[in-house]
């Protein structure tokens, strides 16, 4: 048994739709601009890049039903609907045609921003790990099963801020699929069970206030609802 100098935080995991167990969370990989409408938003040309990645430490998850303090250091706080890839068998160098078998279940995501942080980042060419990684910053609903649900390609994907529609669009929008990002991802890095794909955001991102309620929905899946509350 390791002796610790103090005890190790639990593992950060997620909750199973319709089960008691729960699924651990090693990693968090979030796409940019995987939407064209969303890259044209941020001012970029998507038929010119190839995917490029961030991540967020497993830690910032929070589950369906969370209240999320405004976070600090920030006056622009945007939300990004996304839907949420959990792989369940790892890999290096995985084709195509076998990432789907990698892909253990879906959910409905939020990719919280500090969206003043980030643009200051680009500005001064700066990594944007202060702007997307910080507490409570990654909502997730609860997953679904790849073996009960399949493989979404197609549906809604759907954000409200207090029953207003903001982002709506269609999954067959995405300019990376599913398949084409998990094997891009393990071509540089290897995948494990327990990391989470957040796969890229619609137009209509936007800002959010304490007393917001903001509800993620995917086609077929659960929804994530969360709500900002004042500062801590």
């Amino acid at each position: 048994m390791t002796d610790f100098v103090f005890q190790p935080a639990p593992p950060a995991s997620i909750a199973i739709a319709g089960s008691d167990q729960r699924f651990p969370v090693r990693r968090i990989f979030c796409v940019g601009r995987n939407y064209a409408a969303h890259a044209r938003e941020m001012g970029k040309d998507p038929d010119r890049e190839p995917p490029f990645f961030f991540t967020k430490p497993a830690d910032v998850v929070v589950e369906d039903g969370a209240s999320i303090p405004y976070p600090p250091d920030t006056e622009n706080l945007h939300h990004e609907a996304e839907l949420v890839v959990a792989i369940g068998k790892g890999g290096r160098d995985i084709s195509e045609a076998e990432a789907l078998d990698h892909v253990w279940g879906y959910a409905s995501g939020n990719d919280l921003t500090r969206r003043d942080l980030q643009n200051e980042a680009k500005r001064m060419a700066r990594p944007w790990d202060w702007s997307k990684g910080f507490d409570r910053s990654a909502p997730c609903g609860a997953l679904h099963p790849a073996s009960e649900v399949g493989h979404p390609s197609k549906g809604f994907i759907r954000l409200t801020v207090n029953g207003e529609v903001r982002q709506d669009a269609d999954l067959t929008e995405l300019i990376w699929s599913v398949p084409e990002v998990v094997s891009y991802i393990s071509r540089s890095i290897e995948l494990a069970p327990g990391d989470l794909i957040y796969t890229g955001t619609p137009a209509g991102v936007g800002p959010l206030v304490p007393g917001d309620t903001v509800t993620v929905e995917v086609e077929g899946l659960s929804p994530v609802v969360t709500t900002i509350t004042e500062k801590a």
